[in-house]
């Protein structure tokens, strides 16, 4: 007997990234030898005075259900946050925790979006952007960019892309997984054209704001375009800078009425996160954070040496990003001369002949293109990039 699913099951897809990592652990697991650059998580350990809160909340009882929205004591390291990094006033009321950056992003779909609306995605873009948007019954519109644009749109892309059903913008910077931040003007002329369009809300993705290392500073969208404060969302959380992925910790702040209806949504799935993550995440967020420089400034080694790298092997190009740890180059020359249908034919032949695990960039909307995470050691890295010139000379 095969049970029925919803119908809206049919447009979504599991996980791309996912299921390249459970790939990789099963060819491990039947004695290959695997490099995974599939997966985008810290190879870093979570600092220890970080695990030490966690054991601390443990032993003290901290061990109950917390407000469904986050305790007062995260949501304050959160607020401190944002006034001190981003020059953003927010009030209690305007900040949800929740069980990851996901879910942040999953709430606010459920709760802005319904059928007929349209969300609007640049592409490249993280994988579960439009599956997001379509389990809450709304239509992706996407604006495709590539390397010669530096995987940014233009306003006048924006302005054309938007109708009126749109209800969303999705803006990743820096983003996963190109690398690349949008700069303080061009986030000002981006906001110049959702000025004009007062039903747009703006989902501001900053889950790698920390690890950023262009020559202008990072600037959040709100800040960056304070007119628009009001109908932004900006979603953040410590899974990335921390090198805290397991804790399942997320956040969001933005208007009152959007974030009382994501904590409504929030309350009839998951409710509270975690409270010993909670714990842990305001003891990272309230320290000093010369540890997250230390790694950012390793993620910036890693890349200073795989980007070179990568142009150096025939049939890729790759831009130089300006945060994250994942570089997207274009392979198509390489494709072409190995034969090959597409990328993710030439991915399956590098975990087939050289036992490397990469993401093909179909599944980031952006095919023609391989996404690899260099949140690895450069031991890991330099033997990825061997194996990757073996691949192609083959």
């Amino acid at each position: 007997m095969i049970l029925p699913v919803s119908k809206r099951m049919a447009s979504v897809k599991p996980s791309p990234t996912g299921a390249v990592l459970a790939l990789a652990t099963r060819l491990r697991a039947e004695g290959r030898d695997i490099i995974s650059l599939g997966t985008g998580e810290p190879d870093f350990d979570t600092p220890q005075a970080i695990k030490d809160a966690g054991i601390a909340a443990i032993e003290a009882g901290a061990t109950k259900y917390t407000p469904i929205d986050g305790t007062a004591d995260l949501k304050n390291a959160v607020r401190a946050k944002f006034e001190q990094d981003n020059g953003l006033a927010y009030d209690a009321d305007q900040i949800l925790v929740t069980s990851g950056a996901k879910q942040a992003l999953f709430n606010l779909c459920i709760s802005l979006l319904g059928p007929g609306d349209q969300a609007i995605i640049p592409a490249p873009y993280w994988v579960s952007y439009p599956d997001m948007v379509r389990l809450a019954e709304a239509e992706p519109v996407f604006i495709e960019t590539g390397i010669e644009d530096d995987f940014k749109m233009t306003p006048e892309e924006l302005s054309a892309a938007i109708t009126a059903d749109t209800r969303l913008l999705i803006l990743n910077s820096p983003c996963n997984p190109t690398g690349a931040c949008y700069d303080p003007g061009e986030l000002a002329a981006i906001g110049e054209v959702l000025e004009n369009n007062p039903n747009i809300v703006i989902a501001a993705d900053e889950i790698y704001e920390s690890i950023h290392w262009a020559a202008e500073p990072f600037a959040s969208f709100a800040q960056a375009c304070p007119s628009l404060y009001g109908r932004t969302v900006t979603v953040n959380g410590v899974s990335k800078t921390y090198a805290m992925t397991g804790w399942r910790i997320g956040y969001a702040a933005g208007p009152q009425e959007l974030i009382e209806a994501m904590a409504t949504v929030q309350s009839q799935s998951t409710s509270n996160a975690s409270s010993i993550s909670q714990a842990a995440a305001t003891a990272a967020m309230n320290a000093d954070q010369s540890i997250v420089d230390r790694m950012v400034a390793e993620y910036r080694r890693r890349h200073d040496f795989l980007v070179p790298a990568l142009n150096g092997i025939p049939g890729f190009e790759c831009r130089r990003g300006e945060g994250t740890f994942y570089a997207l180059p274009r392979v198509t020359g390489a494709i072409e001369a190995l034969g090959l249908a597409d990328d993710t034919d030439l991915t399956r032949h590098l975990i087939e002949s050289v036992g490397l695990a990469v993401v093909p960039g179909t599944a980031f909307g952006a095919p023609g293109y391989i996404r690899l995470s260099f949140a690895s050691s450069m031991d890991t890295l330099e033997e990825a990039v061997s194996r990757l010139k073996q691949a192609v000379s083959a």
